[in-house]
């Protein structure tokens, strides 16, 4: 109990600190050099492979990627200095680093196939952002109003055993055309003809939008592992356009490629176009029951026909899909006619889990809780170690002994807090056992006194000017006449 109250009268949290790497952070870094082996690409140096193990363990241990957290966290066991230095200096090959962790993945969970699923998500930054990476006005979904933030385009796989995610990207919209947009939309609104309002500007391949942005993510994930099976790749309503499904079925034909629609969109029917809600009022749907994730049943109303969509210029599978509770319909698009209504409709349930990894991700994997590290480079590499960390928790003993037992596997947050217990434990152990406890203790008490300064507080007013605060005689009068 020794060390236990030293660490209390510090003030310092015992969930929170490491006197060494986490085993399973060393274990996991060591494999993934042994896949970029296989790969026939760089292997990584000793000193490369204790980076990256300090690095997840760190995430892992303070929930952020912040040197300096790494640095008060083990007392000084690792210097923060260092920590930046090799994150922006060293000759690490970063894009291959994701492609042997997603490989080593697959090869110890002997995956083969999968279903794709997109989803976009923002993360909240400082309103003044000069040097983050592609920060920009995001519209805010809970205020309704604007903030200052990154976004970021996921690729996550969803397999019979775990989802992984297996890439991502930055996305900023040209800003040159949201200048225009915004000046064109004030203009119309002027009745302003369209002669006299500024031409439209010109594509920016610097700025692809979403859509591009996620072609490019599966060309990308084809290329790399051209042995995985892509079943369907589930996206929302956003990327629903005749451009983005074609293009997907060109990179992988064999796949089912489903999607969200708008009600408003046109379908044809005896040689009239009407819009997808009003056939569906003709045809109104059947209560079912629907196999939701492969867990539990509900009856939803549902409906659906091979029907020629005007947008894509051919005929798409479309459904319609109602829970209960739900007043109204929501409509999805199918590419692939081959494909049975229901297995259409419990496949989409599957997109869910995407959105799942994100909130996940925010949580408990660091990247959006503290990261600092400035330019392109900064936000690339942070994110790539945060997916990291979720690569080695899915890699955990732990987790894996679940999966092979098909046994319901862990939490994300659940195994990160037994990896915090056993970092404590493992440091109490490495104290425990030195051969002069008193000395080692006593270096921990100057340690934190050199990574813990205290900084001065903006609250308090002491060695400052509070102010004069009395009445001033000469002006006295002025309350008789008040």
């Amino acid at each position: 109990m020794l060390v236990f109250h030293v660490f209390k009268s510090f003030g310092v949290k015992l969930e929170m600190f490491f006197l060494k790497l986490l085993p399973v952070c060393e274990k996991y870094i060591t494999r993934l050099n042994t896949a970029l082996a296989s790969a026939k690409l760089p292997k990584l140096s000793r000193a490369q492979l204790l980076f990256l193990s300090t690095c997840i363990s760190g995430i892992i241990i303070t929930n952020s990627v912040c040197w300096k957290r790494f640095e008060r966290s083990s007392f000084g066991q690792f210097c923060s200095e260092k920590l930046s230095k090799m994150f922006r200096r060293s000759n690490i090959s970063w894009e291959s680093l994701l492609y042997a962790s997603v490989f080593n993945i697959f090869k110890t969970y002997d995956i083969t196939s999968g279903i794709l699923a997109l989803d976009d998500t923002d993360n909240k930054r400082s309103k003044k952002t000069t040097a983050i990476h592609k920060a920009h006005k995001i519209k805010d979904k809970v205020s309704g109003g604007f903030i200052n933030g990154q976004e970021l385009l996921f690729l996550v796989l969803i397999t019979d055993k775990i989802t992984i995610p297996v890439g991502f990207c930055f996305y900023q919209p040209d800003p040159d055309f949201s200048e225009w947009k915004k000046q064109d939309k004030n203009l119309r609104k002027r009745m302003v003809p369209k002669y006299e309002r500024p031409a439209k500007p010109s594509k920016n391949p610097d700025f692809p939008t979403k859509q591009e942005s996620a072609i490019a993510l599966i060309k990308q994930f084809k290329c790399s592992h051209e042995d995985i099976i892509v079943k369907a790749i589930l996206a929302d309503a956003l990327y629903g356009s005749r451009g983005f499904v074609s293009r997907a079925i060109l990179i992988y034909p064999d796949s089912q490629v489903i999607s969200q629609v708008k009600s408003n969109q046109k379908i044809r029917m005896h040689g009239k176009y009407i819009s997808i809600e009003e056939y569906f009022r003709r045809h109104s749907g059947v209560e079912q029951p629907l196999n939701i994730r492969g867990s539990k049943e509900e009856i939803v109303t549902m409906n659906g026909a091979r029907l020629y969509l005007k947008a894509h210029g051919c005929k798409r599978f479309i459904v319609a899909l109602k829970y209960a509770g739900e007043e109204k319909y929501r409509y999805l698009m199918a590419s692939n006619l081959t494909w049975r209504l229901t297995d259409i409709a419990r496949a989409y349930t599957l997109r869910w889990l995407v959105e799942v990894f994100i909130q996940d991700w925010k949580s408990y994997e660091g990247w959006c809780q503290l990261a600092k590290q400035p330019g392109d480079e900064g936000s690339y590499r942070g994110v790539i170690l945060s997916l990291m960390t979720d690569h080695c928790l899915l890699l955990h003993h732990e987790q894996k002994a679940l999966i092979d037992n098909k046994l319901p596997a862990a939490t994300v947050g659940s195994l990160r807090d037994l990896e915090r217990a056993k970092a404590i434990v493992d440091s109490v152990e490495e104290v425990v056992n030195s051969q002069n406890t008193n000395l080692v203790v006593q270096s921990l008490k100057d340690a934190i006194e050199n990574v813990i300064p205290l900084r001065e507080s903006s609250k308090h007013m002491n060695g400052r000017d509070l102010g004069r605060l009395e009445p001033t005689p000469s002006l006295k009068h002025m309350a008789v006449a008040a």
